[in-house]
């Protein structure tokens, strides 16, 4: 029982990051390891807000926690959140490619202080049976802020504008709130949103 208690303590740690200070960085929003990079649609909850993409795909990162990683989440940049949309689903493997579509799922759609949009998800998976995000739609959130946390072992997933850079490759480990996974390209129109 001590020992378990140990491991639920060690499980919710929530250590201190640097967060870099780059209006054009994305920043990992969870510790993991990066297993896809591919170019998606939007997820269908949010999709109808972002009218400039029109149902194209576009850049997306995925990483799979593990028990053993930290489980807080963090803001990927700086700027305000647009809508937030919490799916029920099912509970499949965080590593398997359906687990984007048809798992327990919570999509944020936010745009940065030049008005790009950004769109990051938590993800349940076989174990992780809790989601927590405590962002409200028309906040101002600040990159490297912790706005939730999934519980034991999960997945996220971040798509970016058309024309970002990647930072990343499969098989990267990356610290959420610190490590820089991508670069936004630069604003159609400066200042904008």
């Amino acid at each position: 029982m001590v020992l378990l208690c140990g491991w639920c303590l060690w499980f919710f740690r929530d250590p201190d990051r640097t967060t870099p200070q780059d209006p054009d960085a994305v920043i990992s929003p969870a510790d993991g390891l990066i297993i896809k990079i591919d170019a998606a649609p939007l997820p269908t909850e949010v999709a109808a807000f972002v009218p400039e993409v029109g149902g194209a795909p576009v850049p997306r990162i995925i990483m799979f926690l593990n028990v053993f990683n930290v489980h807080v989440n963090r803001a990927v940049a700086t700027g305000t959140v647009h809508k937030i949309r919490y799916t029920q689903g099912k509970f499949l493997t965080a590593s398997v490619d359906k687990a984007s579509l048809e798992n327990e799922r919570c999509a944020v759609l936010m745009r940065d202080r030049a008005g790009r949009p950004i769109v990051f998800s938590q993800i349940a998976g076989l174990v992780a049976r809790r989601i927590v995000n405590h962002l409200r739609e028309g906040q101002e959130i600040t990159a490297g802020e912790r706005y939730g946390l999934i519980r034991f072992g999960s997945r996220a997933e971040i798509f970016l504008p058309p024309g970002s850079t990647i930072n990343v490759k499969v098989g990267d480990k990356v610290l959420c709130g610190e490590t820089i996974v991508a670069k936004l390209p630069a604003p159609a129109t400066p200042g904008a949103g």
